[in-house]
């Protein structure tokens, strides 16, 4: 049989790839003459860069360094994938993780924290004459309306007295004139920006209320970055009520004032790495993320991966915990390592060891 394993990474203990071979490994231990495909998955978030580097052929990583969320040097890199005779210089992929995320921090600063770090990167890549970029939101340190990002990408934002305004979610407020005039232009084949949340910018679904605590945000910070980010979106010609707006902090507005679009990330990512194809002739999809609940039906991967079976196709999800809230009609057959190893410690301990399990388990559970 034809079996494609397409999962997401399972946060925390490993990447989308390493999940992908695992899981293979497993199945072909008990049926090896069945051919296994890897596509690796991402949702526009921690693993959208590993996702394309296993997926194209040719893709290179390249080296940068940026200003990191809390202003410490951090050593990064974008990913460039191979010329197309669309894109005939290329296009980077872009973590925001990578350059302005959460993980980046010795502590959380629900203020002071910013984007400018992504759009060093993104200027790199503009720089090194890419034709389009996409850039993953997700994992975001910060609360700044994208702010940070635009800065670094030429933007200024001052206060009353003609001074440029620090980068951060607490600056936001103090803006009194936008100068967009040195702001560099897209590459001529556009930005994407991809998001697995539909979050307005501002209110109770917004960037701040629903992520800032999160970030490290008590109630008052809340109150006070949304009136920051309502008072930035007054000055900015972009729509904070778009759905995604508010994804990473609001980077995703800030992506969109510069004139990016806002895609779903599970669907772009799959589409860019050919797995609709791909899965049009599998037999078996294999598919999993670290924590599989109520959220997940509604863009994460193992949905959008469920959505591309075709008739005679099975999909079957593993995952690190199934929650008991967790919609599960999709899949033939799913798999909890929890459950399997007997607790979510020694599931997480040594998840190459029972991801292999949960394969063979699997494919002994073929027909």
């Amino acid at each position: 049989m034809n079996v494609v394993f397409a999962p997401d990474s399972f946060k925390g203990t490993m990447g989308a790839a390493n999940v992908a071979a695992a899981l293979a490994e497993g199945w072909l231990w008990e049926r090896p003459e069945d051919k296994a495909v890897l596509l690796p998955m991402a949702d526009g978030g921690e693993g959208t860069m590993a996702a394309f580097a296993a997926a194209v052929p040719g893709a290179e990583r390249v080296a940068v360094r940026v200003t990191g969320p809390d202003g410490s040097p951090v050593d990064s890199a974008w990913l460039r994938l191979p010329p197309t005779p669309d894109l005939p210089s290329g296009t980077a992929i872009i973590e925001l993780g990578a350059t302005s995320g959460i993980e980046l921090l010795e502590r959380l600063r629900p203020l002071e924290a910013h984007t400018v770090g992504l759009g060093q990167a993104i200027a790199a890549a503009l720089t090194a004459g890419v034709s389009r970029i996409v850039v993953g939101l997700g994992s975001s340190a910060s609360t700044d309306g994208g702010a940070g990002l635009l800065q670094a990408l030429g933007a200024r934002f001052l206060n009353a007295g003609g001074a440029d305004v620090p980068p951060g979610g607490a600056g936001l407020s103090a803006i009194a004139t936008v100068d967009l005039t040195g702001l560099v232009s897209l590459p001529p084949g556009g930005v994407v920006a991809l998001t697995d949340v539909t979050n307005p910018l501002l209110g109770a679904a917004g960037s701040a209320a629903v992520f800032g605590p999160q970030k490290g945000a008590d109630p008052g910070q809340v109150a006070q970055l949304d009136t920051g980010l309502a008072h930035f979106a007054d000055l900015v010609d972009a729509d904070p009520s778009t759905p995604g707006a508010g994804a990473a902090g609001g980077a995703g507005f800030g992506l969109l004032a510069w004139g990016a679009t806002l895609q779903p990330g599970s669907s772009t990512v799959g589409e860019l790495i050919g797995l609709p194809n791909a899965g049009a002739q599998a037999d078996i999809i294999v598919t999993g993320e670290g924590s599989y609940d109520g959220q997940s039906a509604a863009g994460k991967v193992p949905a959008y991966v469920a959505s591309l079976a075709g008739a005679g196709t099975s999909v079957l999800l593993v995952a690190g915990r199934i929650a008991p809230d967790a919609e599960l009609s999709a899949f033939a057959s799913f798999m909890s390592l929890t459950d399997l190893a007997g607790s979510a410690e020694h599931a997480m301990a040594d998840t190459g060891r029972w991801l292999r399990a949960a394969g063979a388990q699997l494919a002994r559970g073929v027909v």
